[in-house]
């Protein structure tokens, strides 16, 4: 009796010390970021913006706005160019809400940061509070997007494409 009593005492002190040993195992891999995509590769680059979409959505209660631009090569990009600034003036007309994340990115991105400059004059100021706002281009028209989008009170995140 005085054995099994030894048995269950030395059983109750290791068991917690075991536990501890299992929990130390689980390790968090952490993906690194994808980079920009070097080529007009719409798949390439429907990952990245997925990427960068996926990194910023703390804060995010929805599921975000993309939009993209495919590169000016493409044989119709003057009419994916206009149909993409009217669904985007068609989208803010109607009234981006809190918690909702719009993402800006293109190959094609001096059109991109044209077309911001164009849809959020229409704006009215202060009316995206809480909204967040993506753009992936070059510094020089981060500042640009920045300058447009600011006045309506979203919250600007500039990434730069690198």
């Amino acid at each position: 009796m005085k054995t099994l009593t030894r048995l269950f005492v030395i059983a109750c002190l290791v068991l917690p010390f075991s536990a501890c040993k299992k929990e130390e195992a689980k390790v968090e891999v952490v993906q690194a970021p994808l980079s920009v995509p070097t080529t007009d590769d719409v798949t390439a680059w429907r990952a990245y913006v997925n990427d960068v979409a996926t990194r910023n959505m703390d804060g995010i209660t929805n599921s975000p706005f993309v939009y993209f631009l495919p590169s000016e090569k493409n044989e119709d990009f003057g009419g994916q160019y206009e149909r993409l600034l009217e669904k985007l003036e068609q989208d803010l007309g109607r009234g981006i809400i809190a918690g909702n994340m719009l993402v800006f990115a293109s190959p094609a991105q001096e059109k991109t940061a044209e077309m911001l400059e164009v849809a959020f004059k229409q704006v009215p100021a202060g009316s995206m509070k809480d909204v967040k706002v993506i753009y992936v281009g070059t510094p020089i028209l981060g500042e640009r997007v920045k300058a447009a989008v600011t006045p309506a009170g979203v919250n600007y995140v500039f990434v730069e494409a690198k």
